[in-house]
């Protein structure tokens, strides 16, 4: 049984994927920023990964749960960044690079109060000790290793790629909009 779930696990973690990118595709009335939210996504999942194979951890069942876990958690700080920096533009008229700014400003504490909170909540169960602790040390190490390495890095990587994205869909409007003048 356990063969099965593992051999099946990629294949729902790439539904998830693909409900998530719907839903955010249906928010947003765009192709182009849920790819900015789940770009996210990866470092969370090197992050977990990396931090059990650090502490000697197998990946269990309840490890891989904790990986799903990230997918919530991580992408929720990417939509408050893109979000904010969407509605920036619209509303002020700000560029693009003044919106991620000013997102990334604004937005810097609630996303480190929520990340703080998800990962001190995860510590116990990464550290603790008692009757059940191996069944709860995969999936506390699961996260607490995908917020840590995810924090750090998608604080730089989010706004990167919300600009290249952003580039390439007004390049690709241009091209659309020139090839339909033909």
């Amino acid at each position: 049984a356990f063969a099965d779930l593992t051999s099946s696990m990629p294949w729902l973690i790439l539904a998830a994927l693909i409900a998530v990118y719907i839903v955010l595709g249906m928010l947003y009335e765009s192709y182009i920023h849920p790819l900015t939210i789940l770009s996210t996504l990866p470092s969370a999942g090197v992050g977990a990964l990396l931090l059990m194979l650090l502490t000697g951890t197998q990946l269990t069942v309840i490890a891989l749960i904790g990986i799903l876990l990230l997918i919530g958690i991580v992408k929720k700080n990417a939509i408050m960044m893109i979000d904010f920096a969407l509605a920036a533009e619209r509303n002020q008229g700000l560029s693009p690079q003044q919106a991620i700014t000013q997102a990334c400003l604004m937005r810097f504490r609630p996303i480190m109060m929520t990340t703080l909170a998800a990962f001190f909540g995860a510590l116990p169960l990464a550290l603790g000790s008692g009757g059940d602790a191996d069944l709860r040390s995969p999936l506390g190490l699961a996260i607490a290793g995908g917020l840590a390495l995810s924090q750090l890095l998608t604080l730089f990587t989010t706004p990167v790629v919300y600009l290249y994205l952003d580039r390439a869909s007004r390049a690709t409007k241009r091209q659309w909009a020139r090839l339909r003048a033909n």
